[in-house]
């Protein structure tokens, strides 16, 4: 999911798919200054391929930019959090902030890019996924993650795209909490540690008519009532 799935969840939040970039590996994006502003002149730059879009952040005026999609496009394919922007020669580090979609998710319409400084701290959300299989789901249990998401802190070029949930152990009635959970080096865990992550419960056995019901029992036959003086 992903990678399509994740980008469009972009419009509220910031997910990426595989892999941690450092600043040696950043994404590349060339841009230049947009003089065009409104819904018509947005229109037309996505009709010759350009994305409108803002950089912004430390405390540095806003400024409106157009970027190729194709260009957009490969930079979020790389599955990195960096990206190397140069816009009119004047280079920069940024994030994508938000990225905006046509109703039915297909074309880009909007790229809002945070200035970023890769030396400092931020706080965000990081996504979980689970990595192997619980061998209690094998013998009668079911597998339930209630948290999705843990809050991290860690300096912007150490952000993890994801943190791994390691279930290869997980017995009937065994659980993970936050405290459980292996972090990247620099990243410090915010979630209170008391948090349940996911744990295996016991299935409900099924009653012996259940398992009749389930194997097709005959319906029973609803005769037409017969009216009086009619043969049975």
């Amino acid at each position: 999911m992903f990678w399509r799935d994740g980008v469009r969840g972009l419009r509220s939040s910031l997910w990426f798919e595989e892999g941690l970039a450092d600043m040696a590996d950043e994404a590349k994006l060339i841009a230049v200054k947009r003089a065009e502003n409104g819904t018509a002149a947005c229109r037309r730059l996505r009709q010759r391929g350009l994305i409108p879009g803002n950089v912004y952040g430390h405390k540095q005026a806003a400024v409106p930019i157009t970027v190729p999609a194709e260009g957009l496009s490969a930079a979020l394919a790389t599955g990195h959090r960096l990206i190397h922007l140069d816009v009119d020669g004047t280079p920069d580090t940024v994030m994508i902030r938000e990225l905006q979609w046509d109703a039915f998710g297909r074309e880009m319409h909007h790229v809002d890019l945070l200035r970023i400084d890769p030396n400092e701290k931020i706080t965000l959300d990081v996504p979980l996924e689970t990595r192997g299989q619980a061998p209690g789901t094998l013998t009668g249990g079911h597998l339930e993650q209630p948290v999705r998401t843990v809050s991290v802190e860690c300096l912007v070029a150490k952000i993890p795209d994801k943190i791994f949930v390691r279930i290869g152990n997980l017995q009937i009635g065994g659980s993970i909490y936050a405290r459980d959970l292996e972090l990247p080096d620099g990243v410090k865990l915010l979630t209170p540690g008391d948090l349940l992550i996911l744990h295996v419960v016991q299935t409900k056995a099924p009653l012996p008519e259940e398992l009749a019901a389930a194997a097709g029992a005959e319906p029973e036959l609803i005769r037409k009532p017969t009216e009086k003086g009619e043969e049975e």
